[in-house]
């Protein structure tokens, strides 16, 4: 494992979270050093047992191992008075409680902002939710798809001719993440300083609006209409200037960013393309960015992608080849930026997505993976000073579950 320097040791965070935003900070603080203990039913999150495209590695979901490494796990059925209690005399000897259940079901637990605070003055705690803890949507499921539809982001992603276009992937949900974790980290500085709690509130909904900030930013600031959203369907956006876009050549797509079209007229030996450059005086590659992305869709058409690559290089424009899956998992600057992480187990392998940051030149390592649920009881309710004996009749009276150690499948 590659060592580093654990910043955030000695923070603890109790998580009561599933599904992605919540664990996927709680990862985030882990990865960093924080003691992070998942607190989940004796039958497990509901990560445990679902993954997209039934993925599971081992009869361990993928979709669990995206979000829960270097956490402990304590399973608990908090509904459960004595379970409860357990909780609050933990919170006694945590920084943090973390949480995305909807609004008011912490509160009906008995685990709400103020029952921590009565046990813990100084804690901070961390809630995210779909559409937040108030407001007249704030019973509604809040989910990534959901979100970025009701943020229109479907909406701007979509091109001219096409229905509305959604995101491939989880990205509300990983921003909202990223936002809340920020959140705690900002509040665990306020308490250093000042010795006091926070109560942080996050939502996807807040987080699918600051993903789009220059884009939301542009369009009301610029007084725009949802007309301006059309535009020539290789280009990426409906805010940047052509050649912003995709474009197809004989053997590859390829993307181009932020290039004069004149230096791209240039590298492309297209006359049409510099003659239209030319023409700009009395427009711009923005105004005119749809017939723009044509010329240049048509000039790029008959190349090869070597061709492509050759005269951009020797031209200095911005520019790359799209990639599939199987292309990044070898990238050399992503194996070099080692981004992904192999783990056994059991017999198989995962490929987990690794920290995307580095502390002193590293990149976090892999300190524990908790597979099964319950694989940490033992040891945390052991640090409140139980005994073996007391934790295995919590478990026979089904307030706990404890999965021994051996039991647990091996991870590293």
């Amino acid at each position: 494992m590659t060592s580093t320097t654990n910043v955030l040791e000695g923070l603890r965070v109790l998580s009561f979270c599933h599904y992605l935003q919540g664990p996927a900070a709680g990862q985030y603080l882990a990865d960093m050093g924080a003691d992070v203990v998942k607190v989940e039913p004796p039958s497990g999150a509901f990560e445990r047992h679902w993954a997209g495209a039934d993925t599971f590695v081992k009869d361990v979901s993928a979709f669990y191992l995206c979000g829960n490494r270097n956490k402990r796990s304590l399973a608990i059925d908090v509904k459960q008075p004595e379970g409860r209690e357990i909780v609050l005399r933990l919170a006694r000897d945590f920084d943090v409680v973390l949480e995305n259940f909807r609004p008011g079901v912490m509160d009906r637990l008995g685990l709400g902002y103020e029952d921590i605070r009565k046990v813990k003055p100084d804690i901070i705690y961390a809630s995210a939710s779909g559409f937040g803890t108030s407001g007249p949507d704030r019973d509604r499921p809040g989910q990534d798809l959901l979100v970025q539809a009701r943020t229109g982001l479907v909406a701007a992603t979509a091109v001219a001719g096409t229905a509305p276009t959604a995101v491939g992937c989880a990205v509300v949900d990983q921003h909202g993440a990223s936002l809340l974790a920020m959140g705690i980290l900002g509040a665990y500085v306020r308490r250093l300083k000042t010795g006091k709690g926070t109560r942080v509130e996050a939502s996807l909904l807040n987080a699918g609006i600051d993903l789009q900030a220059e884009a939301l930013t542009l369009y009301y600031s610029g007084n725009r209409d949802a007309n301006i959203l059309r535009r020539d369907s290789h280009l990426a956006t409906w805010f940047h200037a052509a050649p912003y876009g995709v474009y197809r050549a004989v053997d590859a797509h390829i993307v181009l960013s932020l290039n004069e079209v004149g230096k791209l007229a240039q590298a492309l030996r297209s006359d049409e393309l510099a003659t239209a450059a030319a023409g700009l005086v009395t427009g711009s590659a923005y105004t005119e960015r749809d017939a723009l992305a044509t010329l240049i869709a048509a000039a790029i058409a008959p190349l090869t992608y070597d061709a492509l690559s050759s005269a951009f290089d020797a031209a200095g424009i911005w520019y790359q080849k799209v990639q599939n899956y199987d292309e990044l998992r070898h990238d050399p600057q992503v194996v070099h930026n080692e981004c992904f992480r192999e783990v056994n187990v059991g017999e198989r392998v995962a490929t987990l997505v690794a920290h995307p940051l580095r502390y002193d030149g590293s990149t976090p390592g892999l300190r524990h993976l908790a597979l099964s649920a319950g694989e940490d009881t033992s040891d945390v309710l052991a640090e409140l000073g139980m005994g073996a004996d007391e934790v295995e009749e919590l478990e026979r009276r089904g307030i706990v579950r404890a999965t021994a150690a051996a039991d647990a499948t091996s991870c590293c």
